[in-house]
């Protein structure tokens, strides 16, 4: 009986662990661990960020679905990786610390034949000081329990305005290297949408702030759209939609100290900049969670596995070189780790080569550039196409991957919120193709024309609002989940 282990159950953990279970069946053992016991759509924590959803709404247990699909779950956290074993069993292991109630701290070895990586990425609220909701200023919609805080922020503060208190709003990014600008994005448009609908937007001032060298960067280094009037590039469309909701950007921006009302940060320039606030929504930067790896003998060999930030090395091309050098080639396409051919790292857990979007710094050195996303529909893929590889070679003794899903190749869309409601709500459908450009194949923007389109409309929001239903079916492995794509 060969035993998978994945570590983490977020969107690319727990699809790889569902494919693994239905490919295998249960000649073959896939084992879960989680610091986490319940599953959680993060896309919707917008909505829950502005009151408009219960938390309820984005999460369930995953506990009761594992145990009906036949996967072992570990609540417990990863800390350290032996790809070699140790001296009791040559196979690989995983140390783990128990999350579970009534275990918490309780240490354990988990041997596996194969290993998948999806833990995700720490939040590094430490990055700047007073970034965050535990120990800092700012409201943050990264996990429903900060959601849930953001609502209550954002509630107190429309109280404020109806009472004629004018408000200072800043949502966006907590630090130079981050990413998801798409999600604050979402989240300034929704709260943008919850003060018109309170009545109270006139005495609100609302402002962007990010590290995109120009709106509609999201990390992708800006798109091409096509719409229904012709080319219009994301920087245009975006400013078009900015200035109608009257919402002030500030970009190519790094927030370096937050206090109780006032965010200071540097531009590109070298400026260093104050902003008052009242009410601040700001992501943090993301990290790899930390494990480490151990050889047989007990030697570190971390850093073989794992890059600087902390996330896991793939069949990417490392190999430093300047902007202008970047390909599409560069992008893995298996995620298996180069050193070890039966671990893979997938979703936010592997190291992206490089940026995607040109890197920017301040004269004296400090980066202020969009860190590449590697979420959602993409998460999805990545679990897909690994679990389907590690079956393969389980199943038919393939010595090689034998499925691919490069960002080089792979095409994605994007449905961001612009305000939720029925009648009322909008949304921005985007789509890109591929997702990483590539010049060799379409040398004047990088990508496929007819595939990277943009539009906005009541409609994306109903799609939107399908997807959180399609989604939350497809994670609850509910009767033939696999037929809704990834």
């Amino acid at each position: 009986m060969t035993r998978v282990v994945v570590l983490g159950a977020g969107v690319s953990g727990h699809t790889a662990a569902l494919y693994l279970k239905k490919k295998l069946g249960r000649a073959h053992e896939v084992v879960v661990v989680s610091p986490n016991s319940k599953w959680n759509w993060i896309p919707s924590n917008i909505w829950v960020g502005v009151g408009r959803m219960s938390a309820t709404k984005v999460v369930f247990p995953l506990a009761p679905i594992y145990r009906r699909t036949g996967i072992d779950f570990r609540q417990a956290k990863a800390v350290g990786i032996l790809p070699e074993g140790d001296a009791d069993d040559p196979r690989g292991a995983v140390d783990v610390v128990s999350t579970a109630p009534g275990t918490v701290g309780r240490t354990e070895r988990i041997r596996y034949d194969y290993l998948i990586n999806a833990t995700g990425p720490k939040l590094n609220f430490a990055a700047t000081p007073g970034l965050g909701p535990d120990g800092g200023f700012t409201a943050s919609v990264c996990t429903p329990g900060h959601a849930v805080d953001a609502a209550g922020r954002l509630a107190a503060t429309i109280e404020k305005l109806k009472a004629g208190i004018r408000q200072t709003l800043v949502i966006g990014v907590g630090h130079g290297s981050c990413t998801c600008e798409g999600a604050a994005f979402e989240y300034a448009f929704n709260v943008e949408h919850e003060l018109r609908a309170a009545g109270v937007r006139d005495r609100a001032d609302v402002l962007y702030l990010s590290n995109e060298h120009e709106l509609g960067d999201f990390g992708v280094g800006g798109m091409t759209f096509s719409t229904r009037d012709g080319q219009v590039t994301s920087e245009k469309w975006m400013a078009s939609l900015f200035r109608e909701r009257g919402i002030r950007a500030i970009v190519q921006a790094a927030p370096t100290e937050i206090d109780a009302d006032t965010i200071t940060y540097r531009q590109i320039d070298g400026s260093t900049s104050t902003q008052h606030y009242d009410f601040a929504m700001l992501l943090p930067p993301f990290g790899g969670v930390g494990l480490t790896a151990t050889d047989r003998a007990g030697v570190d060999i971390t850093s073989k596995i794992f890059a600087p930030s902390g996330f896991m090395r793939v069949d990417a091309d490392y190999r430093p070189r300047p902007f202008e050098e970047w390909t599409a080639a560069d992008w893995p396409r298996t995620y298996q780790n180069p050193e070890y051919g039966n671990i893979f790292g997938v979703g936010i857990a592997f190291a992206p080569p490089h940026q995607i979007s040109r890197p920017y710094a301040t004269p004296d050195g400090l980066a202020i550039a969009a860190a590449p996303p590697r979420t959602g529909m993409p998460s999805g893929a990545m679990g897909k196409v690994v679990a389907l590889t590690i079956a393969d070679m389980i199943l038919t003794g393939a010595t090689v991957p034998t499925r691919s899903a490069s960002m080089s190749e792979m095409a994605a869309a994007c449905i961001a919120s612009t305000g939720t409601g029925l009648f009322r709500g909008t949304a921005a459908a985007m789509a890109m193709s591929p997702i990483v450009p590539d010049y060799s194949k379409f040398p004047s923007t990088g990508r496929n024309a007819k595939e990277t389109t943009g539009d906005i409309g009541l409609a994306a929001h109903w799609v939107k609002r399908m997807l959180h239903t399609a989604f939350i079916y497809k994670a609850k492995a509910l009767p033939f989940w696999w037929l809704i794509p990834e």
